[in-house]
């Protein structure tokens, strides 16, 4: 039987390329997005290609009821969720000193990438408790744990990600369920597109040891080593895919 992955966020970017590489690897993707399946098409056909049976919904994670349709719907069609992969997330709209952040933004940011990765693991989790296996990957960011006063709400939420990991990996452990969250660096989508010019230099500069922007399908593939079960004594971790940025140099 083939396995069945839950991709929030699936549509552009880092979802995009782990749901490509998620149905080159054999797996049947649900892919939750918040455009319309008119305006996904092309990216759903691509998907359909290599033989994956590919199911879209179309809505949005920031509440409760939402994440539990959209699992249910996927369980519905399947019958299980081997993965599930939380990508979906906001930058905010607009970076401002976090001394003039506001309420909005936070409720915005927080909503998807907090409330939202939240509710989506709390529902799959049970289905894969019910089915004694399964894998959740978390991506988070090294927003996680560096500093951009800029986009406050973005950092802390993706700090808030790391400590679910850690939360619903000891939690799940003992279902056979294992929780990993995966922290990419700069990676080239439209999310960076307006910052570029100043990660190009950033990385002329010698930001990065490995010396080049990252690229959603370098994702893709940590995603799919752990989609394999590579790891099976190891739950909770953190895999850095960030050109080494993590690295403290003197």
């Amino acid at each position: 039987m083939k396995r069945t992955a839950l991709v929030t966020g699936g549509t552009r970017g880092i979802g995009y390329g782990v749901a490509k590489q998620l149905a080159a690897d054999g797996f049947d993707v649900a892919v939750l997005g918040t455009r319309s399946e008119k305006d996904v098409n092309e990216c759903l056909e691509t998907l359909r290609q290599t033989g994956s049976d590919t199911l879209y919904i179309r809505g949005n994670i920031s509440e409760a009821d939402n994440c539990r349709s959209c699992v249910e719907k996927v369980i519905g069609k399947y019958g299980k969720i081997d993965l599930l992969v939380n990508n979906a997330g906001v930058a905010p709209e607009k970076r401002v000193d976090i001394l003039e952040t506001t309420e909005e933004s936070i409720d915005r940011v927080f909503g998807i990438n907090v409330k939202g990765t939240f509710f989506v693991s709390q529902s799959v989790a049970k289905q894969m408790i019910r089915q004694g296996k399964g894998i959740i990957i978390n991506i988070s960011s090294i927003s996680a744990y560096t500093s951009s006063y800029e986009r406050p709400e973005y950092c802390i939420s993706k700090a808030s990600i790391s400590m679910m990991t850690k939360l619903f990996a000891h939690r799940l452990a003992a279902h056979g369920v294992y929780v990993y969250e995966i922290r990419p660096g700069v990676i080239k989508t439209d999310m960076t597109a307006a910052v570029s010019e100043k990660y190009d230099r950033l990385i002329a500069e010698g930001l990065f040891p490995i010396a080049r922007w990252g690229y959603p399908e370098d994702i893709a593939k940590a995603v799919s080593a752990l989609a394999d079960g590579a790891f099976p004594y190891s739950t909770g971790e953190v895999i850095n895919i960030d050109g080494g940025f993590h690295i403290r140099t003197l």
